[in-house]
């Protein structure tokens, strides 16, 4: 054993989190185990553990969250304490209590301080008995729906609707009105049942331009809770994290100090132990007073930033606390830092979750990088879809997002779409460079139109189009699009986008690109962070596609609503044959976390293609909705 910690760790978790922590404990001489699901079995977090031990199918129900996997998984390899990382277990009573009955070191705070502060409702009512303010609300827990309308008109609209447990911005509403509470409980109930096993929810009122603020503790078994700054996580997409940064973006010092003191009070309240972060918020037109909202009781997604400025290294000092060992004093913060969050998503079209193998990751130099994929890494759909995280640091805090801003432009990743290019956006966004933030600044750039793949790009793309169709034949592609270009010249070549749009490939072009070819086909091209999938077309190819998009254009509206994303149903919102009008919710598709409703895409009756439970394609038809006919006619008229 260490000075600091533990002869042998088991991480129970997996990507960016999993390979972070294995990092620590390989420069401490720690053996580290990991853990994998059959969907991570190649992944990059297995090959750099010092062991690995499978525990279970893909879905995470069947693997990452199954208690007695991970325990058997400790046992089995000698582990003398789990880190569960975030998310999954990060939280769970339940692994804490086995733990301890298996006599692993659990590396996190208590059973008690988890019961008390993993539970959204019950922390509140503990921090205000310990004189910890908090955002007017109430726990709906036990309450019937129409209880909750009462309820929620006394303490008055908009209010935000919650899962008790659990955290991320997952199954949280939004709610503007009366009229909109019944279908925000019921999604939000869905989301957190199958996210936390636990649908009990909170309601709070709305604060119109919050900004969030989070301090991170850390206390020790000798009593002593110490905060180590604070961080702004305001940038946030439907109560998600986006960036953060450390400090926070110009708060008054007087609220500084607030928000430190209000913190270690919160963590001393529960006798805390392990690292922890408790979350606030304050009025970005007022912002004197501190809200509490929760305390989350594990290490954040956002935790570099704070290593960043303090010098720390927190995983190591979560073993110390874990192993019984005291507490250094809290280091003077330096410097400033700001995060980026690369998830496999497609803005353009509405965030939603891309999939498929990664054909190149290449991360920027100069900058810090917490990765999950590398090139040839799977991104499924059963998991989260954060696949990185990018890390600036500079003296002071413009500089840093330059430096952010410049790394997300030299980061490759081809083979899933990404949210890079939005995030560049947002580095360059005046109010974000003014610190004029607010949890609602990231909608007013929406909807986001995906920057045109510049001539750079075209030429690049057709310069990999010739390359690949120059390689080893391939059956699958025989007869299809490449065997047609393999006849045709570079000026002939043409490009179709995820839009329907035809581009030209200009022969050559100033500027520089990198592409990569898809096995279906599809040439994968990025440039200053703009990522675009083109497919090749010959010229007949062209001139079919212009034709189809004429007739499409003069044709009546497509009767089939097709999946946006590919993923499971989760909820069918009408019976088949049921008469709806366009834009009503027909069914909801779940996947990477993420809910999204397929709506009508004109009056008429519906006829359903999926069930409930059904996995879906993307673009799969999952209803199709008939034009109603006009009154009066009859069966034989149609």
């Amino acid at each position: 054993m260490t000075e600091s910690t533990f002869d042998t760790v088991l991480v129970a978790n997996r990507g960016e989190i999993a390979r972070r922590i294995i990092r620590t404990l390989r420069r401490l001489g720690i053996r580290s185990v990991a853990v994998y699901s059959d969907a991570d079995a190649g992944a990059p977090h297995v090959a750099e553990a010092d062991a690995a031990v499978r525990i279970g199918a893909a879905p995470a129900a069947e693997s990452y969250l199954d208690i007695d996997a991970v325990i058997a998984a400790a046992r089995v390899t000698g582990a003398q304490a789990i880190h569960p990382g975030y998310g999954f277990l990060s939280e769970s009573v339940g692994l804490a209590e086995a733990c301890a009955e298996s006599g692993i070191a659990f590396v996190g705070p208590s059973v008690e301080a988890l019961q008390i502060m993993g539970d959204k409702a019950k922390a509140r009512e503990h921090v205000i008995r310990h004189g910890v303010p908090v955002v007017p609300g109430f726990d709906a827990k036990g309450l019937s729906d129409l209880e909750i309308a009462e309820e929620a008109a006394s303490v008055g609209f908009p209010l935000l609707v919650k899962p008790s447990a659990g955290g991320g911005g997952k199954g949280m509403e939004v709610v503007s009105g009366p009229g909109g509470l019944s279908s925000a409980l019921a999604s939000a109930r869905r989301v957190a049942a199958a996210a936390f096993g636990d649908d009990s929810l909170i309601l709070e009122r709305l604060i119109r331009r919050p900004r969030h603020i989070e301090v991170q503790v850390f206390g020790d078994v000798h009593g002593t809770v110490i905060a180590l700054g604070e961080r702004e996580c305001t940038l946030q997409r439907r109560h998600q994290k986006v960036v953060e940064e450390a400090p926070s973006a110009g708060v008054p010092e007087r609220t500084r100090a607030l928000l430190l003191d209000a913190a270690v009070q919160a963590a001393e309240s529960v006798d805390y132990v392990g690292a922890g972060t408790v979350e606030f918020l304050i009025d970005a037109d007022a912002p004197d007073e501190v809200f509490f909202i929760e305390m989350n009781t594990r290490l954040q997604v956002e935790h570099p930033v704070t290593e960043e400025v303090t010098g720390l290294d927190l995983v190591e000092l979560q073993l110390r606390v874990a192993a019984g060992l005291p507490l250094p004093p809290a280091p003077p913060l330096r410097g400033h830092a700001v995060e980026a969050r690369i998830y496999a998503e497609s803005p353009e079209r509405g965030f939603l979750p891309s999939t498929g193998r990664v054909l190149l990751f290449d991360a920027p130099a100069g900058v810090r990088v917490d990765s999950a994929v590398e090139t040839g890494s799977e991104v499924s759909g059963f998991y989260d879809p954060m696949i990185a995280k990018v890390i600036a640091v500079a003296e002071d805090r413009a500089t840093a997002l330059e430096r952010l801003d410049a790394a997300l432009g030299r980061t490759v990743v081809l083979g899933v779409e990404t949210n890079i290019a939005f995030l560049r956006a947002l580095c360059q966004d005046r109010r974000v460079i003014a610190g004029d933030l607010d949890t609602g600044l990231i909608e007013t750039l929406l909807p986001f139109a995906a920057p045109a793949p510049t001539s750079a790009m075209l030429a690049a793309a057709g310069a990999e189009a010739g390359r690949d169709r120059r390689r080893a034949p391939d059956p699958l592609r025989a007869g299809g699009a490449w065997s047609a270009l393999a006849d045709a010249g570079a000026s002939t070549l043409a490009f179709l986008t995820e839009d329907g749009e035809i581009l030209d490939a200009p022969a050559r072009a100033e500027g520089a690109a990198v592409a990569a070819a898809g096995a279906d086909g599809a040439i994968w091209v990025t440039a200053e962070g703009r990522t675009a999938r083109l497919m090749p077309l010959d010229r007949r190819q062209r001139m079919l596609r212009r034709l189809a998009a004429l007739e499409r254009a003069a044709a009546a509206t497509d009767p089939e609503a097709r999946a946006p994303m590919p993923g499971g149903v989760v909820a069918v919102h009408v019976a088949d044959g049921t008469v709806v009008t366009a834009g009503d919710p027909l069914v909801s598709i779940e996947a990477m976390k993420m809910e999204h409703p397929v709506t009508a895409p004109h009056d008429g009756t519906v006829h359903l293609l999926v069930a409930l439970g059904d996995q879906v394609r993307r673009d799969q038809p999952v209803a199709r909705v008939s034009t109603a006919p006009e009154p009066g006619t009859t069966e034989e008229d149609r």
